[in-house]
């Protein structure tokens, strides 16, 4: 709620209005720092999430930045803004659960790329955020500790797998927050919560530090309540790094300020920037069972887009029918691999240390150990993907299915790279249904795997995708508007995205918690 000036609180700032705040003494990092977690404290029992909260440290972090401030050696627009961070990414000296059973008690020893990144910027980290387990599913539902709720409703779920950092953000317990995107998990919670989420092209951003889910998938990525602070998060964690093979140093273009996306004539009327900005609508992502809702506030977003200037041109992804079957084969088999690790011997859960276990089995193998940690240890849902990948990658299969994926995988990639030498950005639904109660499709994993039908391909063909608030359900819940970028062009990207929110008020609507 404002105060009674009729300002917004300190939590409810967006990155860049909180640092003009820092800058001219308004308000100091400590107060910043303190009024989220003053939120975090109020809405937490109903939220749910956060996994861990590093109030202490926050607020000591807080206190640095603020002598920096007033020493006037601020080290840039990230210094004293309070960051809530997915626990999939580590932090060193603090707890890193995955959100799974069998790293409940596992404190990193060392800090994620995008970390260092960010203290070097002077960010301050509230905590770490509640997701599936392992960052694999689409509703925080998953996760071995608890369920995240949505702030708009909290008997529905926030989307996932990053939902508890897209629930933060929307609840204004933290100014922005960084997820990780494997088939949709930062895109799908931003829509679903009603906020900014951007998924970089793959490659762009630093892996290192990041727990493997599918590593040909995965990117960490950004969450906010604007364009604007999107941007900077990106800014601040995209680049080479030589602890991650993947990344490439490329200059990330086109990247003005999205406070500048568009700007007035001398008579005050706005000139857009998207003059000439070629916009792709796919057949493809308009389909039979999609809410009603949904296709209508979309293709209204879409109809904003042409009111700002930009050329909309009917494009075909024919693959994209592929999609999720390619998905579901590809990432299990990833999985299977990437969660060998943990293995009951060199770190996280062990029966050897389970006194229930050694109650009942006074004896037990090496084998035991493996089996049984990981049995005990792994929820559901990674169980399940892990049994989907093994039978995938075996004798017999391996051509049958994950060869055959691998196959249609350069098909997909090939349609976007067809579709970017006709238009510039595509546009499309994030999500074919709004946000679903927290339940209804926890026991159906086919019904949650269709949840990411229209954001799996990007991360399939590793392009980038930016999802902006586009309007709401009769019900009051949130609904997104997904934009295509062609890879490594993020900034025209955002400053497509920026130029329809700044058109729009979407995004200035705040749940009620």
């Amino acid at each position: 709620m404002p105060h009674e000036n009729g300002y917004p609180l300190p939590n409810e700032l967006s990155i860049a209005q909180a640092s003009d705040r820092l800058n001219c003494g308004e308000c100091s990092a400590v107060e910043l720092t303190q009024a989220c977690l003053d939120r975090i404290a109020s809405t937490e029992p109903q939220l749910k999430a956060f996994i861990t909260v590093f109030a202490q440290n926050a607020l000591q972090q807080a206190q640095e930045s603020d002598l920096r401030i007033k020493a006037g050696k601020r080290l840039g627009v990230l210094d004293g803004i309070p960051l809530a961070i997915k626990d999939v990414i580590l932090i060193a000296g603090d707890l890193a659960t995955g959100a799974s059973k069998i790293l409940a008690n596992y404190v990193s020893v060392y800090d994620a790329t995008v970390i260092k990144k960010l203290r070097a910027a002077g960010g301050v980290f509230l905590g770490k955020t509640n997701c599936d387990e392992f960052a694999m599913g689409a509703s925080t539902e998953n996760s071995a500790f608890q369920k995240t709720a949505n702030p708009w409703d909290t008997t529905r779920v926030p989307g996932g797998s990053s939902g508890g950092s897209a629930a933060a953000v929307a609840a204004d317990q933290c100014i922005a927050a960084l997820g990780s995107d494997t088939g949709g998990s930062i895109r799908q919670p931003a829509a679903f919560c009603g906020i900014v989420g951007l998924k970089p092209t793959y490659g762009r951003v630093s892996r290192y530090g990041l727990m493997p889910m599918a590593a040909s998938h995965n990117q960490i990525a950004p969450l906010g309540k604007t364009v604007e602070d999107v941007k900077i998060l990106f800014e601040a964690i995209a680049g080479h790094d030589p602890k991650d093979a993947v990344t490439v140093q490329k200059e990330i273009s086109n990247l003005k300020s999205a406070r500048n996306a568009s700007h007035s004539d001398a008579g005050g009327s706005q000139i857009s920037n998207l003059r000439g900005t070629r916009v792709g609508v796919p057949r493809e992502y308009f389909i039979e069972g999609m809410d009603a809702e949904i296709e209508k506030s979309v293709r209204a977003a879409i109809d904003q887009l042409k009111d700002l200037g930009a050329e909309i041109k009917p494009i075909s992804l024919p693959h994209t029918k592929y999609g999720l079957a390619v998905y579901y084969i590809i990432v299990p088999s990833e999985v299977s691999a990437d969660v060998a690790r943990y293995d009951g011997i060199r770190y996280g859960y062990s029966v050897e240390n389970d006194r229930e276990y050694l109650a009942q089995h006074p004896s037990f193998s090496l084998l035991d150990v493996y089996r049984d940690s990981r049995g005990r240890g792994f929820g559901p849902e990674v169980r399940r993907r892990i049994m989907i990948g093994t039978y995938a990658l075996s004798a017999g299969y391996y051509d049958a299915y994950y060869a055959k994926a691998q196959k249609v995988r350069t098909l997909i990639r090939q349609d976007f790279i067809n579709a970017f030498q006709e238009v510039d950005c595509i546009a499309a639904p994030t999500t074919p249904t709004p946000a679903f109660p927290i339940g209804e499709k926890s026991n159906d994993p086919l019904q949650m795997y269709l949840a990411d039908v229209f954001t799996v391909t990007l991360n399939v063909a590793g392009v980038p995708g930016l999802v902006v608030p586009c309007g709401f359900t009769k019900n009051k819940l949130p609904i997104g508007l997904q934009l295509v970028g062609n890879y490594f062009d993020e900034g025209r990207l955002l400053q497509i995205g920026s130029a329809y929110e700044q058109a729009t008020e979407w995004h200035l609507r705040k749940p009620l918690i």
